[in-house]
């Protein structure tokens, strides 16, 4: 039994805070291990019920924020960036029985603890096929076209709200519960790692391999807070401009999709000025 950990840090033990997991800071430094050690707990959860192999995917930012050297053993991590699927890199070789999306949050727009969809700001709005798309529904589209279940997601409650609306049948644990952006109620990492590793064991009674998805064409919206992001997003190939501030492109299967959800995210960060956005 492969499972598949990706592992995001917004939704982490203890993060609340843009400095908390901003790569650089001392605040993130600290974070990190409580980062590592929800990891951990979810990698010796899974073991408990039976995984003979974990990977763990690195999904936050640069994608070099777990410590290494105190991931358990049993694991296996990729580290880094410009990877082909991203948040969820490892899923495409069809052999994972399982995913956990650990650490996630809200999507851009929404009320959650540093909810977001990609980039910290400028993207106020995603809709996957008309639905409001988090990256966890982002991913889970993808996940799905390998055949591979969702069978965990921790964040903060409204992550775990959210997960409940692109898997249904996964196991979640909230480590906080929102209060406002930038503020929740935290639990200290040895509860939120006996909570991860209880209901990773119990998770892996959802793995197995799935008949993947059928291939079918993908439908993305993406809203900003101002026209000449749309405007550089629509630079991408197969993208218009639906309004001012929206754009819209639609692709083949979730592959490309989420392929080119990073082109047009990575356009209009590289389009954002530092005063003005």
């Amino acid at each position: 039994m492969k499972i598949l950990i990706s592992a995001d840090m917004e939704g982490a033990t203890g993060v609340t805070w843009p400095a908390d997991c901003e790569p650089g800071t001392e605040q993130w430094q600290r974070c990190r291990t409580m980062f590592t050690g929800d990891v951990n707990a979810a990698v010796a959860g899974l073991f408990d019920g039976g995984a003979t192999e974990v990977l763990v995917n690195e999904a936050h930012a640069t994608m070099r924020n777990l410590l290494l050297e105190e991931l358990d053993e049993r694991a296996t991590m990729v580290t880094g960036r410009h990877k082909e699927l991203s948040m969820v890199e490892g899923v495409q070789h069809g052999d994972c029985d399982g995913t956990v999306f650990l650490g996630y949050h809200c999507g851009a727009g929404e009320e959650g603890v540093l909810a977001h969809t990609y980039l910290p700001n400028a993207v106020t709005g995603v809709w996957l096929d008309g639905e409001p798309a988090s990256e966890g529904r982002l991913n889970a589209a993808v996940a799905a076209e390998y055949g591979t279940p969702v069978i965990l997601v921790t964040g903060d409650d409204r992550a775990c709200e959210d997960a409940e609306t692109y898997a249904p049948f996964a196991r979640t644990v909230a480590v906080k519960e929102y209060v406002s952006r930038y503020a929740a109620r935290c639990r200290p990492p040895a509860r939120t790692a006996q909570d991860i590793r209880l209901a990773a064991s119990k998770a892996t009674l959802l793995a197995g391999r799935l008949d993947p998805a059928d291939p079918s064409p993908r439908a993305v919206e993406v809203e900003v807070d101002a026209a000449h992001l749309a405007q550089a997003a629509a630079l991408v190939p197969g993208v218009t401009r639906t309004g001012a501030r929206r754009v819209r492109y639609t692709s083949p299967d979730a592959y490309e999709m989420i392929r080119c959800f990073k082109t047009v995210t990575t356009m209009i960060s590289q389009a954002m000025e530092k005063d003005y956005g």
